[in-house]
């Protein structure tokens, strides 16, 4: 583990100061070509009227010194030509305005560029430089506990830095060591229930936090494997009054009319287990049910019946078909209700008229009911349900 993660480590190390360097270069010369556009600008729009300064006096020389050639062979001709010569040139010297110049810029409207660099730059990136980066010999956040669950595992972690106060933690999975890790979680719990596994396959998981008022994340955790071997809880297909969804794990009561419990698929829910169920609500009914059972029963409505345990939508409990006096709060939209079964007894015939009992705990809210379900027969696993009369209810199950 030491030296595959120093390993790691030193990969992630170069490959980082790597990408740093070409960023940098990137930049660097991104900047020197802004400022060399600057130079090529200012120089081309100072030195325009300078030089169009230039041509004039440059043309103003040329016509001079054509003229003084001029007056030159007037006063050397023919004594014939020289008179016709000279009234020329007198004329074009007249013409001519031989004292005059364009207006030339002082020097101090002239331009002169210069660079202006701050070598403070370097003392600034030296001392972020310096600072970029630490290298720890352990994550304050490791995993704790993987706990099976039907299509799912119950993932939970703890600090193992008791200096390093957590603002959030990120949980992260990937299905094989060829697939990139991808977030499953990001929030301040310590435990999260990944749900839409496959069983029988090994996931790996890490996780890491982020400290209080900071944005960047600590390091990862060490990676562990989790799997679980329970298969997925389904809801039975087929049912008019109920659309499911792709995985068969929620269910919605639609607009027909029909009306019916909705089974799971098999009888997946076994002793030792917690059954959860979270719901989006609609209009409530004292005949619906949520619970769990011996045995799918075509033609109930509901399953306030016998060998069923289950709790309506106005958080009555109700065992073997009769309500108990302790009562649960109503079922609200978001919330999440539990059941907890484990064997408390189990051999001859009791005064009660069964020999097998379990001891059923279900939570809605805060809050929770305890009592024995005695029943006739030992029930190595059971089926779950739902009824509901009104439409727009709708139920996940994990």
């Amino acid at each position: 583990q030491i030296k595959e993660s120093a390993t790691l480590t030193r990969d992630v190390l170069e490959q980082h100061f790597s990408d740093l360097k070409r960023t940098l270069k990137k930049l660097l010369d991104e900047r020197l070509m802004s400022l060399l556009q600057e130079v090529d600008v200012i120089e081309q729009e100072s030195i325009k009227p300078l030089d169009e300064c230039q041509k004039l006096i440059e043309h103003g020389v040329s016509t001079a010194d054509d003229l003084l050639r001029e007056g030159e062979s007037a006063v050397g001709g023919d004594v014939g030509q020289q008179n016709e010569k000279l009234c020329n040139f007198t004329k074009k010297a007249l013409h001519i305005q031989l004292d005059s110049l364009p207006e030339v810029p002082s020097l101090v409207d002239v331009p002169c560029l210069s660079a202006q660099l701050d070598d403070c730059l370097l003392t600034i990136l030296k001392n972020q430089i310096f600072r970029h980066g630490t290298v720890a010999s352990r994550p304050p956040v490791q995993l704790e506990e993987f706990v099976e669950k039907p299509g799912g595992i119950l993932v939970r972690w703890c600090k193992v830095d008791d200096d390093f106060v957590a603002q959030d933690y990120r949980l992260q999975y990937r299905k094989s060591t060829a697939s990139p890790f991808e977030d499953v979680y990001v929030g301040s719990e310590t435990e999260f229930m990944v749900l839409h596994i496959d069983p029988n396959m090994d996931y790996q998981f890490r996780v890491c936090a982020r400290g209080d008022g900071r944005q960047e994340w600590s390091p990862w955790s060490v990676p562990q494997i989790g799997c679980t071997t329970l298969v997925p809880h389904e809801w039975t297909t087929g049912l008019e009054g109920y659309s499911l969804s792709s995985r068969r794990n929620i269910a919605l009561r639609n607009d027909s009319q029909s009306c019916g419990v909705l089974y799971s698929k098999a009888p997946t829910y076994f002793c030792g287990q917690t059954l959860t169920f979270r719901q989006t609500v609609g209009q409530p009914d004292r005949r619906d049910s949520l619970g769990v059972c011996v045995e799918q029963r075509n033609g109930d409505d509901s399953l306030q019946r016998d060998k069923a345990v289950c709790i309506s939508t106005n958080g009555a409990v109700f065992v073997n078909g009769k309500e108990m006096t302790n009562q649960l709060p109503a079922v609200t939209s978001g919330s999440t209700v539990t059941f907890d079964m484990e064997v408390v007894q189990l051999g001859p015939c009791s005064n009660e008229g069964g020999n097998f009992k379990l001891r059923v705990t279900i939570s809605s809210n805060n809050r929770e009911v305890v009592f024995d379900w005695v029943l006739d027969q030992c029930c190595g696993s059971l089926y779950f349900g739902c009824s509901f009369s009104y439409p727009g209810w709708k139920v996940l199950v994990f």
